[in-house]
């Protein structure tokens, strides 16, 4: 159906006007005033009503939620036949795919890690698909090709995983996951002879493997599959996970279970193998944040052959807790148990009750205690968030005490690796404008300074000191809260209305750091454009507090800070609505979904990546149900009424004047995404475009793109995720207000 009816002769004119501005472009018919109208699929509309206590919610797409179903496959063909042709006519997608692949084109490396004798790291000549795994047996002698998943598929949707080496590096085993689903299979391998051993362990996920010390098996955890399906399309709820054992070189069928909690069928776990190996260290989780804790002496069973015996240390879901090392029966941890910013604790594990507990590093009055390893023997490498940048501090494991701090730019330790039984250690920094360099340090060099192992240097003419980086502290309108923000733009350039793209997340605890990201220094060239990174609520910035205003029924904070950002740009000049484009994926999406249908009047277009839309449904498709630690369980009355409030499907409106207009917007999901499942883009576009379909005050288009053979985002080769930067960059430059000519 024609998504506007008629034209006023009041918009007429400003496309016109629009029309005449642009005119000298170098590409014809690139922008969307310019685009001839666009016709949406036409989902069918299957009513559904139900009440939750007391209040009568409607529903119109469920169908869309099998994967399977033609009805579904056809919703989703006939949008790509709509939103592909959009985006890949003419010539800006192909100008824009071929600048991002020149960016794209230089030499990648991963933060080393020491195994045994050998050291370890990834590697990208540039456009590789994945990364490919090599090892030196020296800092400086050759290289030797490890693990090249490249040769696993030939379309690189085969990716590695995760890698778990034995304590004395003699066998690894491995994950490798495909289409970008969570499902891993485990693999074996002996490092030696770079050789695998035949089996594969299949249906696992959320757990990493962990090697007893006899190098005879590992732990790991393993789901039981329903309806025969485990490719990652899936839709059913992730449930009744199980912990086995596994022998090395034996068939999974005589794998042995060691932990299962049948009553508990949404409960998820993971483990350690302590540094002494004489302990498995047992997480229990059933959201996202806060653990139970359980031990089980390896000793008493030195063939394992059943269930362990399990100690229960903590038993009641309310903090967090981090295995670090342990001197015999003394444990360390790192908690936010009475510590909102993080200390460490010890736990003697011959007295466990809490009564017994020990504060060893005292939780930090205003940085947060990111995380902790035990390197060189008795040394703690503890990484700080200080106003979201890393500081990166030794201390002692014998008395806590702080011995020295490196030497940090303002950026991001990335990557880390170090052991209690070497005392090398390597570390990945990375910032907004730096790609990364990785830097060795070696404690039993005295004296000694950290020295560069490996840099990134960009292949194009980039260079960092063209830019400028600040951070701002706005207010949230909210309640006032300062939120710090990074605005990344040109250097030697007046503060005046830009393209700006606005990113944010703000749940489940995590931080948004400051990172390199080719593709978004790219929108700051090509556009001549503005990058902001508010750290709004939600998030882990400033600890648990910080996570606490923006969850459960603070959620609608984490909105305000983002719209709140979004004024400070244009309050402050930095650009305007029709310049200003928001972005973010996962909760992030879920978050672009909230303010876009409450504040459509702040935003020039919108980019919604794997979004979680459906907020009365969430928790019953793939590990949702993990989620209800953060935004609270719709089956709960005390939840239910906060979270309609929000949903994106449930809030989507018919647009009655000029600022209630939609900006343009553009809803990303992939087939094979079994942490989001697409089931929520899709139901949301089809909701969005039968109100939008009637309405003669939306011209901004709304549109869906689906991706194959794709997931949540992990082990997307490199070929996929430059298409899909691609597509983003072109939507944008289409639909914002944009003053650059490309050619």
């Amino acid at each position: 159906m024609i998504l506007q009816h008629f034209i006023c002769l009041s918009i007429l004119r400003r496309k016109l006007s629009s029309i005449v501005k642009r005119i000298s472009r170098k590409i014809s018919f690139e922008k969307f005033e310019m685009a001839p109208m666009l016709t949406y699929p036409v989902a069918r509309r299957e009513e559904i009503k139900e009440t939750f206590f007391g209040k009568e919610v409607n529903e119109y797409y469920r169908f869309l939620e099998d994967p399977d179903a033609e009805e579904t496959k056809k919703f989703v063909d006939e949008n790509n036949a709509v939103t592909k042709p959009f985006l890949e006519e003419g010539d800006t997608w192909k100008i824009i795919n071929q600048r991002l692949t020149n960016l794209w084109e230089y030499e990648k490396f991963g933060c080393p890690g020491k195994h045994g004798s050998r050291y370890f790291y990834s590697h990208n000549t540039g456009l590789q698909n994945q990364n490919v795994i090599y090892y030196q047996e020296s800092l400086n002698s050759e290289r030797k090709v490890f693990i090249d998943p490249n040769k696993l598929s030939s379309d690189g949707t085969i990716a590695l995983q995760s890698l778990h080496f034995t304590k004395d590096g003699s066998l690894l085993a491995y994950g490798i996951s495909e289409s970008g689903s969570d499902w891993v299979k485990i693999k074996f391998r002996d490092v030696e002879k770079n050789q695998d051993f035949p089996e594969t362990l299949e249906n696992s996920k959320f757990f990493r493997p962990t090697w007893t010390h006899n190098n005879k098996g590992v732990f790991y955890g393993r789901f039981m599959i329903k309806d025969g399906k485990a490719d990652g399309s899936e839709t059913c709820a992730s449930e009744n996970q199980k912990v086995y054992y596994h022998r090395i070189g034996e068939s999974q069928e005589n794998d042995i279970l060691v932990a299962e909690f049948p009553d508990e069928p949404n409960w998820r776990f993971s483990a350690e193998v302590s540094d002494c190996g004489n302990y498995l260290v047992f997480f229990v989780m059933f959201g996202c944040n806060d653990q139970l804790l359980y031990f089980a002496d390896l000793r008493k069973t030195p063939e394992i052959n059943g269930k362990l015996e399990f100690t229960k240390v903590v038993t009641k879901f309310e903090s967090d807790y981090d295995y670090i090392t342990n001197e015999e029966s003394v444990f360390y941890f790192r908690t936010n148990k009475g510590a909102p910013n993080y200390r460490v604790i010890a736990i003697d594990f011959n007295a466990p009750d809490e009564a017994n507990w020990k504060t060893f590093i005292e939780e930090h009055p205003k940085n947060v205690l990111d995380w902790v390893y035990c390197v060189n023997k008795n040394k703690l490498a503890l990484h700080y968030m200080e106003d979201v940048k890393s500081v990166l501090q030794i201390h002692s494991l014998e008395s806590g005490r702080f011995e020295f701090k490196f030497p940090l730019e303002h950026g991001t330790i990335q990557g880390f690796s170090g052991d209690k039984d070497s005392s090398e250690i390597f570390y990945h920094f990375v910032s907004f404008l730096i790609p990364g360099v990785i830097y060795h340090y070696d404690f039993s060099v005295s004296p000694t300074e950290p020295v560069i192992f490996k840099e990134v240097k960009i292949a194009t003419n980039f260079n960092r000191d063209n830019y400028t980086i600040e951070q701002k502290f706005y207010p949230s309108s909210a309640d006032g809260e300062k939120i710090p923000m990074f605005i990344i733009r040109k250097k030697g350039k007046e503060i005046k209305p830009q393209p700006c793209l606005l990113y944010g997340y703000g749940g489940f605890n995590i931080s948004i750091q400051p990172s390199f990201s080719v593709t978004l220094l790219a929108f700051v060239d090509l556009f001549d454009g503005v990058l902001a990174y508010p750290n709004i609520r939600g998030g882990g910035e400033y600890g648990e507090k910080w996570h606490n205003d923006g969850r459960l029924h603070k959620k609608q904070n984490v909105f305000d800070d983002f719209q709140s950002a979004a004024e400070y740009l244009v309050k402050n000049n930095y650009t305007q609505k029709s310049q200003l484009a928001i972005q973010g994926g996962s909760n992030g999406g879920l978050l672009v979904g909230a303010c876009i249908n409450q504040r459509p009047d702040l935003f020039g277009a919108a980019i919604a990546q794997v979004g979680v839309f459906d907020m009365l449904r969430f928790h019953k498709f793939t590990i949702g149900s993990a989620w209800i630690s953060d935004f609270g369980s719709p089956d709960e009355e005390v939840h239910f009424h906060n979270l309609l409030k929000y949903s994106p499907l449930h809030n989507v409106h018919t647009p009655k004047n000029e600022k209630e207009e939609y900006p343009a917007t553009l809803v990303l999901t992939a087939d094979h995404d079994d942490r989001v499942s697409p089931l929520h883009s899709l139901k949301f576009v089809a909701s969005l475009h039968e109100s939008i379909r009637q309405s003669t005050y939306q011209k901004n288009p709304v549109m869906l793109r689906v991706y194959t053979k794709s997931g949540h985002g992990f082990g997307k080769p490199v070929s996929k995720r430059i298409e899909e930067a691609t597509d983003i960059l072109t939507f944008l430059y289409r639909t914002l207000d944009v003053k650059t000519e490309l050619s």
